[in-house]
């Protein structure tokens, strides 16, 4: 299994604000698709459309951005894994933010997506430098620990499980039970109480 994630690279977006939860990243009506695809359309579809393209989605200095930059507790309310999907399916690769629920990082780690944090000062500093130079590349280097941008080499934090999960490549569930397939079979096999099925 070749899924190891180190590092992230490319520009920044910047989406200020607390307490943004699942519910404004993708509203409620697209929780009935049968797969994500086409979900990353619609992140923060009512947020965009009740700021009449002033949403730091709608701006062209953030086009294309891989690594996306919140405040504090985003992701909260529900546990939609929706959100974060939409947000990868729009191109994002990583996100910088002071805290994140819990929910929403547990599903983040799930699809190999890093979400790191950055003490409130220190981000805010990141924030300004990516408003100053959206053209700017960021390095987001989780084996090193590092974030690299305008603003200088910054320290960010990760949960230490989660961090070994993305760098050693076993964050994706169902390919780390492929990939054991036979030994699972084989200890399957020595149990009395599996036979027959």
């Amino acid at each position: 299994m070749e899924a190891k994630v180190t590092r992230v690279e490319g520009r920044g977006c910047v989406l200020r604000g607390n307490d943004i939860d699942t519910d404004r990243i993708i509203p409620a009506r697209y929780l009935r698709c049968v797969t994500f695809d086409g979900l990353g359309e619609y992140a923060f579809e009512d947020d965009r459309k009740q700021a009449k393209g002033n949403h730091p989605f709608d701006d062209d200095r953030f086009a294309g951005a891989r690594i996306l930059i919140v405040g504090r507790n985003f992701g909260c309310g529900s546990s939609r894994e929706h959100a974060p999907q939409s947000l990868m399916r729009r191109g994002f690769g990583a996100f910088v933010g002071e805290s994140f629920a819990e929910i929403f990082f547990g599903n983040c780690v799930a699809l190999g997506l890093p979400a790191v944090t950055l003490p409130g000062a220190e981000l805010e500093r990141l924030m300004d430098a990516v408003e100053l130079d959206p053209g700017q590349e960021l390095v987001l280097d989780l084996a090193a620990g590092t974030i690299t941008s305008r603003a200088g080499v910054q320290a960010i934090t990760m949960p230490d499980g989660a961090r070994r999960q993305l760098l050693e490549g076993n964050w994706d569930a169902t390919a780390v039970l492929l990939e054991a397939r036979d030994a699972i079979q084989a200890t399957a096999a020595r149990l009395p109480y599996v036979g027959g099925f």
